[in-house]
């Protein structure tokens, strides 16, 4: 076949679509309706129930709106649980927009701070481009969302409510990339460390007003009482953001080590790795990950709910999924049959060739065992209650194989062989590389 695509090149093309019947009725089919509804299998729907033999739920959903603060979300449902256990109600809600306050004027820094030590590289460098080309989004992981915990501490929702901005960030992100843009090139014209340095305060003191202006001042002391579901009334007097993280976190979050699964050959089983200027609060400790296989990934987070605590986790969100009706399973579609082709990219290749990626964080609160070995997975997402069951998802083991990328676990849970590989130096992976997808 030659370079171009000739016109006679291109009736062959026509005619052979044209000699089958079954793409024209597909073709028919397809322009009248959305093709999802046409590739549903059906027999995978109606092998899926809501149920779960171990369940850990009896709350709300969050709803993170128009923002992309799931790994947000995901992390504060987690520690919810334990805060609302203590504060004798049902449903409790941590800050969320006090958390991305934070986030936002710490990602800033992080940012600047990168421009800085790379302002001797040309703009078009690769890892100065895949800088330049998102400075500041809403997404994030596990250990970026610990290192706010730790050094800002936390407050109830009713300390820092949402805001307009904070439930929809794409006006306050577009004025956050436009000064952080414009101060990257501010900072790579000036000389010297300290010129840079006071460049970099006049910026982040332009970008702690406009975070200001969008969410609200985050609150350095408040008066903290409530009532329980007994409507016993309880005061606690005024507190800080870090004493009140301090007594209502319940669970040891530094003990926490992130799990991912990266079938690449390039990424060993049993080594850590981190990605290049991927974090958020500068000293804090390296996002840094251990990659296992996801049998064991699948066990710990069994495990982790039998014994009554949910788990965080990230995900390629939007694959072989139905949001109707809250399902996710490795084969809900059959696009193959649709198309008369197959798709045979494995996870790895998936990852090699750019077609996933995680995109999303969630907290898994349920698992259905037969003999020991999960069938399904129940998980709390954080895109409010309307769907699924009450804004809970179903996942069939399938999906978790191939669309689960990250978990955050209990060091103490791993094997001891494991643990001692996570004081390993980590494989420093490039800025750019898949593993360092932000969810949102």
């Amino acid at each position: 076949m030659e370079r171009n695509l000739t016109a006679d090149q291109l009736a062959l093309f026509e005619k052979e679509f044209a000699s089958n019947p079954q793409y024209r009725v597909m073709q028919n089919a397809v322009t009248q309706t959305p093709v999802n509804s046409i590739a549903l299998d059906r027999q995978v729907v109606t092998s899926i129930d809501h149920s779960v033999s171990n369940l850990l739920d009896d709350w709300k959903v969050t709803n993170q709106k128009k923002s992309g603060r799931c790994w947000m979300f995901a992390g504060l449902n987690l520690l919810r649980v334990g805060a609302a256990g203590k504060l004798g109600v049902k449903d409790f809600e941590f800050s969320q927009n006090y958390v991305l306050f934070w986030d936002k004027f710490e990602r800033a820094n992080f940012f600047l701070e990168a421009m800085i030590d790379t302002a001797g590289r040309d703009a078009d460098d690769r890892t100065v481009a895949h800088l330049l080309s998102d400075p500041i989004s809403d997404g994030g992981q596990w250990n970026m969302f610990i290192a706010l915990v730790r050094k800002h501490g936390l407050v109830p929702k009713a300390a820092m409510p949402e805001t307009e901005s904070s439930s929809a960030t794409a006006q306050l992100n577009d004025a956050l990339r436009k000064l952080l843009r414009q101060g990257a090139r501010d900072l790579r014209a000036l000389e010297g460390d300290e010129a840079r340095r006071e460049r970099k305060r006049e910026i982040l003191t332009t970008v702690h007003r406009v975070l200001s202006i969008h969410l609200g001042t985050p609150p350095q002391k408040f008066l903290w009482q409530w009532k329980d579901s007994d409507k016993g009334f309880h005061r606690d007097g005024w507190t800080t953001p870090t004493e009140f993280a301090a007594a209502y976190v319940q669970l040891p979050v530094d003990d926490y080590v992130c799990l991912v699964h990266d079938p690449r050959a390039t990424s060993p089983v049993g080594k850590t790795f981190t990605v290049d200027y991927l974090g958020n609060v500068i000293d804090a400790p390296p996002v840094v990950y251990l990659n296992v296989e996801i049998d064991l990934m699948k066990q710990l987070t069994q495990d982790a709910i039998v014994g009554g605590e949910p788990v965080w986790f990230g995900c390629d969100v939007g694959k072989q999924m139905n949001s109707d009706l809250g399902f996710w399973d490795a084969k809900l579609y059959d696009y193959g049959s649709v198309y008369d082709t197959e798709f045979t990219l494995d996870k790895a290749e998936r990852l090699v060739h750019h077609e996933t990626l995680m995109t999303h964080a969630m907290l898994f609160t349920g698992v259905d065992l037969v003999d020991g070995k999960p069938r399904r997975w129940r998980v709390e997402n954080s895109w409010g209650d309307e769907k699924a069951d009450s804004g809970f998802w179903t996942m069939n083991d399938s999906w978790f194989g191939e669309h689960v990328f990250e978990i955050a676990v209990r060091r103490s849970a791993l094997p001891a062989d494991l643990q001692a590989r996570l004081d390993d130096e980590p494989i420093v992976l490039p800025a750019w590389d898949p593993m360092g997808a932000l969810a949102d």
